[in-house]
């Protein structure tokens, strides 16, 4: 039996869950729901070093119990602080995330914090409302290297 969201925990990211993670952004399944496209195994290291070092990114492994079911970072991006997550395919539906992103919320509090989402992505859009964060916009984001173009929303949680 798989512990429930109470016993989810995080810790930073090490060089030692490189393999782990760079098999979780594998998943095909993960990909089409998030709308994202996985880096190959260059690119994967290049950002994981530059990530590692980078003082201004917060990257936690999620843990529940003593299993590792997922990622959860925040990452500047055009000035502004975002946040993003990864959880294991089997772990959905749980309540992880949400509390896993409660979690980074309190170790992490600047504000404002913002996250951008695939609209077709529902069960993300929920986490974040459900954690406080407001849709200010919904705009089309154009194709990518690691994102498929798509209708995207912007969230912002102020306070």
């Amino acid at each position: 039996m798989i512990p429930e969201p109470a016993g989810v925990r995080l810790r930073p990211v090490t060089s030692g869950d490189l393999p782990w993670i760079f098999r979780m952004q594998s998943d095909p399944e993960s990909n089409r729901m998030a709308v994202t496209i996985p880096r190959s195994a260059e690119a994967f290291d290049a950002h994981w070093k530059a990530v590692l070092v980078d003082p201004n990114i917060t990257a936690r492994v999620i843990l529940l119990g003593d299993a590792t079911v997922g990622l959860i970072s925040v990452f500047q991006r055009d000035a502004r602080d975002f946040v993003g997550y990864w959880i294991e395919r089997e772990y959905w539906g749980r309540g992880i995330a949400s509390e896993a992103l409660r979690l980074l919320l309190i170790d992490v509090p600047r504000r404002p914090i913002a996250a951008r989402v695939a609209t077709t992505n529902p069960a993300s859009l929920r986490i974040l409302t459900k954690c406080g964060f407001q849709i200010v916009s919904v705009q089309h984001a154009p194709a990518t290297d690691r994102f498929p173009a798509c209708e995207e929303a912007l969230l912002v949680l102020e306070c």
